[in-house]
């Protein structure tokens, strides 16, 4: 019998070929995906956002931890795509224009798949129009924007101007370094998060998911 607890020790411990080979005999012994999904990889990287949010653990085993969860994705995303399971929301995630950093965007896009929800990565240097456009053609419930320098922040500003003037309703959550919760009530944004683990609580409580 697959042992789900097994798989999550192994994310916790960001042992990638045991989290890929553990959730593939999951798969061929026929436990329900989204179990394997709910029991086994986000009990796993809940377990790593707490222990982050407490300083028990810093970046690097976070991005080590959010690589073994990739691994898993890899071979269990086309069976819940089969199975017809829905992610829980989506969000359309990128680093501001002007801003070329993304070891926190891609750390925070790790969280957020981890979480269950679909992330649709657009990458850095991102533009507002760009925003509007990939949230206008996904559907997207959130817009989650980077930004790791004090003169990109005003990009911010726009990109949350640019998606309520085009009627798009998707929530938005901005984060960064030098960005605070003041800045957010200042320019409407509607969450902000400090770091990679607040981004899928606060992304969940946007959506109704949590």
């Amino acid at each position: 019998m697959a042992d789900l607890e097994q798989l999550s020790e192994a994310l916790i411990t960001g042992d990638r070929n045991k989290v890929a080979e553990l959730t593939q005999a999951a798969v061929d012994e026929g436990v329900a995906p989204q179990t394997i999904l709910e029991e086994g990889l986000v009990a796993g990287m809940n377990v790593i956002g707490v222990r982050f949010k407490n300083n028990e653990i810093y970046v690097p085993e976070v991005l080590i931890a959010a690589r073994a969860m990739k691994s898993a994705m890899e071979i269990l995303e086309p069976v819940l795509a089969d199975a017809g399971v829905q992610p829980a929301g989506t969000v359309v995630l990128g680093t501001v224009k002007g801003d070329l950093h993304d070891i926190g965007k891609n750390l925070v896009g790790m969280m957020l798949t981890g979480g269950g929800l679909k992330v649709i990565d657009i990458g850095i240097d991102v533009a507002s129009e760009q925003f509007v456009e990939q949230t206008k053609e996904s559907g997207a419930q959130i817009v989650a924007m980077s930004a790791l320098l004090t003169t990109t922040m005003p990009q911010m500003t726009e990109i949350v101007k640019a998606l309520k003037d085009s009627g798009v309703e998707a929530k938005t959550i901005i984060g960064g370094a030098p960005v605070t919760q003041s800045y957010a009530d200042e320019i409407g944004a509607d969450g902000y998060a400090a770091d990679a683990a607040t981004a899928v609580d606060v992304a969940k409580e946007l959506i109704g998911a949590a």
